[in-house]
């Protein structure tokens, strides 16, 4: 975001993360990730928790820096040019962190959360199961408690980190009453790397490669009663708060497809066609106007719904999920637009633009694909507008010929119009 928009301590560290990108991380650690020679970036996570980069907004004393959400799309940001496998590592801290430092006892934040945050331990979500997709509450992994542990069973599919991790927070069914309500049958499990847990099979992925995504498999782990996170039965409580960081971490970390945008820039400076730079065709400058237009408009909407998260704001997950929604869309028409104005050489691999573009595509689809946002958003948007503390002015009584026959209204509804109980 633009300086005269961000307060001075947010500047600050917009800037110490922009420091560490460009030159802690080595363009040859990139390649490597992309090539698959690196399983999991372990050295990106060691680098970050040396410069206490690990846990913006979580307490000091668990090692956080107790910022705002605003400060972490900042450096997500930043991050972000750097592809999206390493935004997901970064991020990870934030969407783990988020459960334990919300639904975690004091036992579980210093055996857990303080060596997350400090880099010693890795974590992972496994919450995709290779039935379910978007259908989480249908959950077929399940934990069966057994005096002080739970039995667990089960497989979940694109957990980034299954090869890495040290442990993982695992969603699993545990109410098994046939008439028990969706929301009432999951709970959130910490579940330790060891004996009955598998990465099974690591997926060769199109883009984000180098973030260790896989198969989990579960085969009669024994889990302690104590690491259970909230609630038993209480996971849809827990997924509801997670899905904040995911899906906002997600629209930040596709800000950072400026650096595409940049380098299609640079180049339309330097390519000559017809004896002119091709900046100077307007079918190529409009092309970088859209785009440096859609995405200030997804910085300002991903902006807006850090703000909103932070002051508690009503609307606040109706307007994460416009954000995470139009962020993603927006970086894919910039990576695309960037490799058309570069032309037959975006799509080589002299230029990294190819390797943003199929980086880019798995945003639109994970942590909630744009369809899923649609539906969250029309949902709120009705519930708000349909409300009965809605105050704002009703257009309906503003017909220059009403005719009541014709409205979707009732008689009642009409009546309380006229006589102004409805005001404008």
């Amino acid at each position: 975001m633009y300086d005269f928009i961000l307060p001075p301590e947010v500047r600050e560290l917009r800037d110490e993360v922009r420091q560490f990108v460009r030159e802690e991380i080595s363009s040859d650690f990139l390649r490597k990730m992309d090539n698959d020679e690196i399983v999991y970036p372990v050295e990106f996570v060691q680098k970050l928790a040396k410069q206490n980069l690990r846990g913006i907004r979580f307490p000091k004393k668990y090692g956080g820096r107790e910022m705002s959400w605003v400060a972490e799309v900042a450096a997500t940001e930043e991050i972000g040019c750097l592809g999206i496998a390493l935004g997901c590592a970064f991020a990870m801290p934030s969407i783990v962190g988020e459960a334990l430092n919300c639904f975690g006892t004091e036992e579980q934040k210093q055996k857990y959360l303080v060596p997350y945050l400090e880099g010693k331990l890795i974590s992972a979500e496994a919450l995709t199961e290779p039935r379910g997709g978007s259908d989480f509450f249908g959950a077929t992994t399940k934990a069966v408690l057994d005096g002080d542990h739970f039995i667990l069973n089960g497989q979940k599919r694109f957990v980034v980190g299954a090869e890495g991790a040290d442990f993982f927070v695992v969603y699993c069914k545990t109410n098994f009453e046939p008439d028990a309500h969706k929301y009432n049958r999951i709970s959130l499990l910490i579940v330790d790397k060891g004996p009955g847990v598998e990465a099974e099979y690591l997926y060769d992925l199109m883009g984000c490669r180098g973030g260790g995504t896989g198969r989990l498999v579960f085969r009669d782990v024994k889990v302690p009663k104590e690491n259970l996170l909230g609630e038993l039965h209480g996971g849809a409580l827990c997924f509801n708060q997670m899905m904040i960081p995911e899906r906002l971490t997600s629209a930040a970390g596709c800000l950072g497809l400026w650096g595409a945008l940049d380098l299609a820039v640079r180049y339309a400076d330097k390519r000559v066609a017809f004896g002119k730079k091709i900046k100077q065709f307007q079918a190529v400058n409009f092309t970088i106007a859209n785009s440096i237009t859609q995405l200030d408009a997804a910085r300002a909407l991903t902006y807006m719904a850090a703000q909103a998260v932070d002051a508690n704001a009503p609307n606040s997950r109706r307007i994460v999920s416009e954000a995470k929604r139009f962020a993603t869309e927006t970086a894919w028409n910039v990576v695309n637009n960037a490799m058309q104005v570069m032309g037959g050489i975006g799509y080589t691999k002299v230029y990294p633009v190819e390797r943003a573009l199929r980086d880019t595509r798995l945003s639109l689809i994970w942590t909630g694909t744009s369809e899923i946002m649609n539906l969250l958003i029309q949902h709120e948007y009705f519930q708000e507008v349909l409300s009965d503390t809605y105050d704002r002015r009703k257009m309906e009584a503003d017909a220059m010929k009403p005719d009541e026959s014709e409205r979707c209204f009732t008689d009642e509804d009409m009546w309380d119009v006229h006589e102004g109980k409805i005001e404008n």
